[in-house]
């Protein structure tokens, strides 16, 4: 289903949908549009769907009008299991768990649907947006490059994006600080919120004068004004 549909949400369906795969759904109380607006949310390579990060930015985009459903990738609900330590599966498992939970996602919610993550769950949304035809693109720290080698970026995708699209970076990140990235080659379809002296978590430095929460804060409220715009 494309970006046209409208129908309702069947919310006992969708309960049940979200219960049994283990998925987390922040609902918001009201769009800010007038119309429903949902984010499906991934998780960066080192933490769950859950992690404090997680949970505080969902709660805070419910809070400004945009329902945030959360999943996990397959080495995750592995972890979560068994307890042990993997690294995230290859790219191609990744971008097939996306377009699951996409498929599954767009079936039972109304209103725009957008995708993103923290991290590593962005940049792989990213490498589908166009594809799923999503309405919106949200990153949350993406990683650039590895660290310590903005000489290495991974943007080549970035630069034929045409899904709107909301990276939100803190200035000192580094996966991707200020310096090195606006030197990169990107879409015009991309907008850079930079968070001052903020870090991959965009949490910055005291020396700053901007606290934690005002950065995560300020980045939801622009996030939900971007989606609302989309």
């Amino acid at each position: 289903m494309g970006k046209e549909h409208k129908a309702s949400i069947d919310g006992d369906q969708w309960a049940q949908c979200v219960h049994e795969r283990g998925w987390l759904w922040d609902v918001a109380a009201q769009a800010p549009s007038g119309q429903p607006v949902t984010l499906i949310l991934a998780h960066g390579a080192g933490a769950p769907m859950d992690s404090a990060f997680m949970n505080d930015m969902a709660a805070r985009l419910a809070g400004h009008g945009v329902s945030v459903l959360r999943f996990e990738f397959p080495y995750m609900v592995q972890r979560r299991s068994d307890g042990g330590k993997r690294p995230p599966n290859p790219a191609p498992k990744l971008l097939e768990c996306w377009r699951e939970v996409y498929a599954q996602v767009r079936r039972h919610v109304a209103g725009k649907l957008a995708i993103g993550g923290k991290s590593m769950g962005g940049r792989m949304a990213s490498l589908l947006a166009d594809e799923l035809g999503a309405d919106g693109l949200v990153c949350l720290g993406y990683p650039f490059y590895a660290v310590g080698k903005p000489e290495k970026p991974r943007v080549e995708h970035l630069a034929a994006l045409k899904t709107p699209t909301l990276i939100v970076q803190g200035e000192r990140d580094a996966l991707g600080n200020r310096a090195a990235v606006e030197g990169y080659d990107v879409s015009q379809s991309i907008e850079v919120m930079w968070l001052v002296a903020g870090d991959h978590d965009l949490k910055p430095l005291k020396a700053s004068g901007f606290t934690h929460e005002q950065h995560l804060e300020a980045a939801a409220v622009r996030v939900a004004e971007f989606l609302g715009a989309c």
